[in-house]
């Protein structure tokens, strides 16, 4: 069947949801995307760091090819969004992972080797080049490790581009919750529930690990955001800081919970965190603080690809959804088109498939 005789149903309204809507439908495809509460979830809640190569770690080689890949995808992938919808979606170029003790500093300079080796721009940098790039840091900082072709996008107006996008070409959006995926009327159903997908889909591991997550805003007079991403390990917690236009946004705690409450420690714990970052930091407002549940996989592979004839899934993206959302439009529509895209192989579903057990013959 021709892209433009296909009907395509996509469950599931975050930023992989609308992406795919938007890109089946460019493609002639008659879309349809359902959720009651569009980009409600994991997508509203992130930080919007695209920053795979920061991340690398010897051993994990797919996740750091998939998000490389991604990565590159990127700023074709924003600047696209941001012709057609007039929006500014990139907030920062460049990301910085600083070391505030020995150990941590140890595991940047084994971050830098495995990604350099791999054609990668990282830079290892000095306590003196880290506070000369980002005066607004704190002084417990021993090393940095700089990526400058890692990038930040503001994930809600993100979301708003890509609904703008899908709308512009036609896609249809149903208000409906989807519980029977054989009942949705199409030719092909893509399935990007996100954490919920399991629900849909019982043999697609995705479990929900909630993120609490604080948005901050500038105030006159306040010591100015750092001008790149900035990420380190706090008291063995992962901390982060994202400029946004008006302030930053600080993350993001982890725990495998179902809710999106955000708590009193939660809190605590991410302004303790960023304040050994960026000391400054409590001069800003808190104007948000809000928790989102991140759909992981048991590799931290997303799955992408084809369960059935009819039912393709684009879930378990974890924490980087954002950061892997062209590439997994791009790999989705390759399968719609009867063909897959390399680039994604690591994340084919098919991975967790159980083998069928061999009955032994009866001995007579």
């Amino acid at each position: 069947m021709g892209a433009s005789n296909q009907s395509v149903a996509v469950v599931g309204g975050g930023v992989i949801g609308l992406s795919i809507a938007w890109r089946a439908a460019r493609s002639g495809r008659r879309v349809r995307l359902f959720d009651p509460a569009i980009a409600s979830g994991a997508s509203w809640v992130a930080g919007g760091m695209l920053a795979p190569l920061s991340e690398g770690w010897p051993g994990e080689d797919a996740l750091l090819d998939l998000g490389s890949a991604s990565l590159d995808r990127w700023p074709d992938f924003g600047g696209e969004l941001e012709k057609l919808t007039g929006s500014t979606l990139f907030t920062s170029h460049g990301s910085l992972t600083v070391a505030l003790d020995s150990a941590d500093a140890e595991d940047l300079r084994t971050i830098a080797e495995f990604v350099s080796g791999r054609g990668r721009d990282l830079r290892v940098l000095t306590r003196a080049e880290v506070r000369a790039l980002e005066p607004s840091l704190g002084p417990r900082i021993r090393l940095g490790l700089l990526a400058p072709d890692e990038f930040a996008v503001d994930n809600r107006a993100l979301v708003d581009a890509l609904r703008t996008a899908a709308v512009d070409v036609g896609v249809e959006f149903v208000a409906e919750h989807v519980t029977d995926v054989a009942a949705v009327p199409a030719d092909q159903v893509v399935v990007a529930a996100g954490s919920t997908a399991s629900a849909l889909l019982p043999d697609v591991p995705v479990r929900p690990v909630k993120g609490e997550i604080l948005r901050l805003r500038t105030r006159p007079g306040v010591t100015p955001a750092p001008g790149r991403t900035v990420r380190g390990t706090v008291h063995g917690r992962p901390s982060y800081l994202v400029p946004r236009g008006d302030g930053i946004v600080v993350g993001a705690t982890q725990y495998d919970a179902p809710d999106t409450q955000v708590t009193v420690a939660g809190v605590r714990d991410l302004i303790a965190d960023a304040e050994e970052l960026m000391p400054a930091i409590g001069e800003y407002e808190l104007y948000e603080a809000s928790a989102g549940l991140r759909p992981m996989s048991p590799d931290n592979l997303p799955l992408v690809g084809r369960v059935d004839e009819r039912t393709v899934v684009a879930v378990g993206h974890g924490r980087n959804g954002i950061l892997l959302t062209p590439v997994t439009a791009d790999a989705v529509l390759a399968v719609l088109d009867g063909d897959e895209l390399p680039e994604a192989r690591c994340a084919a579903p098919g991975r967790f498939r159980r083998s069928p057990q061999t009955v032994p013959t009866p001995v007579r």
